[in-house]
């Protein structure tokens, strides 16, 4: 093929093309019905040009005059405030409602097990004797002990971008390795509900179990939701993968995947909320009244959030994956 008679021949077609494109959405209807025409048509000439005569800077531009002219007539968008805005009142709260069947009674048994190994442990010397010398013991739980400075020992701004970070990469943790059969979740949650029953333990035999409700409580309320959110989740979808239902394991799968790495970015909204008041709230000289009521009514801002707006858009059929038009098409493969 003689590739300068090829060029001369069809340059205008190319040209067409791409004014067509830069018109956009102004298109007539058979302006439209051209471009779909040019399309193809620039389509086969790049593939004649790379299998007989490959020129790299013809090929170069027939390449992207393609891609743009498929993006154009295959509608692909470009993500915009109006999906961030339906991800924050649909996608996410629906999600997180929808997964309430496995989060839920992980927040009972994982909150019932701290309190059990607080009891243990404040009531028998010789455990709290095997995790400190009793020294120690005392540096942690005296009036201006370890507990208690915890909170306040860098600055606020500081030490919530240090708090937020550490728990948003404990939440996203559990959602990604959830799909190794729910093991690792089960483990960082254990770490989590010992962390927490050790400190009540300790406190409790020291007489100052008060003093660290009081500390916890702001943050802990909302800070602990979140992380129970996201192990119920992961052990959903390490479940999925035993289980995968009606859908074949690898499309169940994908399903619940997008799903957990939306709620993974709208649980690192939440416990940036919560990593906010640990950092601000809890060492402040607020009255130990006024600091648990802001948790509490943090705590009760996202539940109301998540059962309102997400049970209302969960009826809807929201589901918390991405929007059906960008995502392949999915049959059953059981009853």
């Amino acid at each position: 093929m003689d590739l300068d008679v090829f060029v001369t021949a069809h340059r205008a077609e190319w040209d067409r093309l791409d004014h067509l494109l830069h018109r956009g959405r102004r298109l007539t209807g058979a302006e439209a019905d051209e471009l779909v025409a040019l399309y193809q048509r620039t389509a086969t000439h790049l593939s004649l040009i790379q299998s007989t005569a490959p020129d790299p800077a013809l090929t170069t531009r027939l390449t992207q005059l393609v891609a743009r002219a498929r993006a154009t007539i295959t509608g692909a968008r470009r993500a915009t405030w109006r999906d961030a805005a339906r991800f924050l009142t649909a996608g996410f709260p629906a999600a997180v409602y929808r997964s309430r069947r496995w989060w839920i009674p992980t927040a009972i048994l994982s909150t019932l097990l701290a309190v059990v190994i607080g009891w243990w442990i404040g009531a028998h010397p010789e455990v709290q004797s095997a995790i400190a010398a009793p020294d120690e013991l005392r540096r942690m739980t005296r009036p201006g002990g370890e507990y208690e400075t915890y909170y306040s020992s860098h600055p606020a701004a500081s030490f919530a971008a240090q708090v937020w970070t550490n728990n948003a990469q404990a939440a996203a943790m559990c959602l990604v390795l959830g799909a190794f059969l729910c093991l690792p979740v089960i483990w960082i949650l254990f770490v989590n509900v010992l962390n927490l029953g050790v400190g009540i333990g300790l406190m409790s035999s020291a007489g100052r179990l008060d003093i660290f409700l009081g500390l916890i409580l702001p943050h802990g309320l909302l800070e602990l939701t979140a992380v129970f959110v996201a192990a119920g989740t992961g052990l959903r979808l390490g479940w999925t993968l035993i289980d995968p239902g009606p859908y074949s394991r690898r499309t169940a799968m994908a399903q619940q995947g997008r799903a957990a790495l939306g709620m993974a970015i709208g649980l690192a909204l939440v416990l940036f909320v919560s990593g906010l008041i640990e950092g601000f709230v809890t060492p402040s000289g607020l009255p130990t009244w006024a600091r648990i009521a802001i948790g509490v009514g943090a705590e009760v801002a996202f539940l109301g959030y998540v059962y309102i707006l997400g049970g209302r858009a969960a009826r809807a059929g929201e589901t918390g994956d991405v929007d059906v038009t960008d995502r392949s098409a999915e049959l059953p493969v059981a009853a």
